[in-house]
């Protein structure tokens, strides 16, 4: 399956799936890395994997997603893997690409959508946050959930030492549920994703 990775930073998460490609096994490739800023560091992950890049700068929604689904399209992508994008997209960008776009967010969605989801969760005294990766809607953080990884909360962790744990557990999320899309396994069903053959031999908690 090919794969279209929208960034807006560091990539960490690009990395991961760049990563995960190098098992020959793997049922999906990067076709194309797009990010919104000229100096995220996730271009220069993408050109050291030699994976092609586009900037696309963000004057506003519509020309934004004009250009990104017109660089896409071009390298024939069909999954959108956003990783670090930290702007809405336009609606009908969303609409376009329905089930064919996966976000991963730092919570166990439903709880603590949008901005600082760490801080939320220390907020709320949880014991327990994760992280999720689920099929994009026009709604920011909704849409069928596709796999969901736990952590825990430590009674001294700050924002940064729990979203650092959280983000360990993205890393090995992420291509896990790229790859249940990629070998077909997943499904959407009166809004909720059914997958086939839920364990994956070699995933590990």
């Amino acid at each position: 399956m090919r794969l279209g990775v929208l960034i807006s930073g560091r990539g960490s998460n690009l990395q991961a799936l760049i990563d995960a490609r190098a098992d020959p096994v793997y049922p999906a490739e990067i076709a194309i890395v797009v990010s919104n800023r000229a100096d995220a560091a996730g271009l220069a992950r993408a050109a050291a994997a030699g994976i092609p890049t586009a900037v696309v700068p963000e004057r506003d929604r519509v020309g934004f997603a004009a250009e990104a689904d017109a660089q896409l399209r071009e390298r024939e992508v069909e999954l959108v893997c956003l990783a670090g994008f930290m702007r809405i997209l336009d609606t009908g960008f969303v609409e376009a690409w329905r089930d064919r776009m996966v976000n991963i967010h730092p919570s166990l969605l439903p709880a603590f959508p949008g901005l600082h989801p760490q801080r939320q969760a220390l907020a709320a005294g949880v014991r327990f946050t994760g992280c999720t990766v689920h099929f994009v809607r026009p709604e920011i953080d909704t849409g069928p959930i596709i796999a969901q990884a736990v952590v825990p909360v430590h009674p001294d962790d700050d924002e940064g030492s729990l979203a650092a744990r959280i983000l360990a557990a993205e890393h090995r999320l992420y291509p896990f549920a790229v790859r249940l899309i990629a070998e077909g396994r997943t499904r959407i069903v009166a809004g909720k994703v059914e997958i086939d053959r839920w364990q994956v031999e070699g995933w590990r908690r």
